[in-house]
């Protein structure tokens, strides 16, 4: 996000009453779950793949609208469904907002998933049993049981016994590591713990570290395929770190630029898909920094997943408040799983 006036402070901001009701935007909850067998990762490691575009404008096609405000998708291969999370208004008087895991079963089935999860970006583990939340209703990092739906642990609870902002997006590496982003977008009027710092830390097994303290409402973040490198949208950049075998890293050097940097992913190349949520596109960048082209999506793009049987399909956040939709679009490249 960028520094001063950020567009998700603008967003919770602008929530209003026009939000459309989360029980009139899906259906409910099956009791059972999914007949879907899992599927293995989409990357074949040292594959050699062409360009990840068709062109380099490519347009996404809605696949549902009238959402609150969506965020956070994770694609779940062994139930072959999309999980994301839907925002509420805030409410109350600390001023925080409600949020529920949807679930999106290709081609056109949503249900609640988890209610009341309170989560903003999501992570499916990497042996499928368990979905990472980054849980701004009590300013932690969560772990839902995806077999039961409940929230099992707390994998991030505080940094040296003070509270978090209100983490907000989040990745995992295949050893168990989570690195996740702390601004105050969802912090409301709870107090500022954190001396006025947002900041970006890594977790396993319980034990938080600080990754950087000096990144300015940092956002999205992800790993590249081989886990050796960090990214992070900062204040209109994205921004990288080495990543070591123990998951520590090395110091924030610059990647690229980019306008109001939100939510990424990347694919099976190392591509990186990185949403703009005031241009509502998803730019797409090489390893190396070069762009590559641009997806478009509705107004205020906020995070892409890559998904579906072959793991080429990306689907993508974007709307206004009240009116989110969840668009999808084919693309050349596989993506990571995480």
């Amino acid at each position: 996000m960028t520094h001063g006036t950020t567009p998700r402070r603008r967003r919770t901001r602008a929530l209003t009453a026009v939000a459309v009701a989360l029980a009139g935007a899906v259906a409910p909850a099956a009791p059972g779950a999914s007949a879907h067998v899992a599927t293995a990762s989409p990357c074949t490691p040292g594959a050699t793949y062409g360009p990840p575009l068709p062109t380099r404008a490519v347009t996404s096609q809605l696949v549902r609208g009238g959402f609150n405000f969506l965020e956070g998708p994770t694609w779940d291969q062994r139930t072959g469904t999309l999980l994301l999370s839907n925002m509420q208004n805030p409410t109350g008087p600390q001023g925080v907002q409600p949020s529920a895991v949807l679930r999106f079963t290709p081609p056109a089935t949503f249900e609640t998933f988890i209610a009341g999860s309170g989560s903003n970006g999501l992570a499916v583990t990497p042996d499928g049993t368990r979905l990472l939340a980054a849980t701004h209703d009590n300013r932690t990092v969560s772990s839902y049981s995806l077999a039961d739906r409940g929230r099992t642990t707390v994998a991030a609870a505080d940094h040296l016994g003070r509270a978090f902002n209100s983490p907000n997006d989040l990745t995992t590496g295949q050893d168990g590591t989570t690195y996740f982003t702390d601004p105050n977008f969802q912090r409301g009027n709870r107090a500022d713990e954190q001396g006025g710092r947002t900041g970006v830390f890594r977790v396993r097994d319980g034990v938080v570290h600080l990754v950087d303290d000096t990144l300015s409402q940092p956002n999205g973040v992800v790993l590249a395929p081989d886990g050796t490198t960090l990214y992070v949208g900062g204040s209109n950049s994205i921004v990288k770190y080495a990543v070591a075998p123990d998951g520590s890293t090395g110091g924030r050097t610059a990647f690229a630029g980019i306008r109001t940097p939100d939510g990424a992913t990347v694919d099976c190349a190392g591509n990186l898909y990185w949403a703009s949520y005031d241009e509502g596109l998803v730019h797409v960048f090489s390893p190396s920094g070069t762009r590559l082209g641009t997806i478009s999506a509705g107004r205020n793009t906020t995070n892409a997943a890559f998904g579906g049987p072959d793991g080429r399909t990306l689907y993508i956040t974007s709307g206004v408040p009240g009116g989110f939709g969840l668009y999808q679009v084919r693309l050349n490249v596989p993506g990571n799983p995480y």
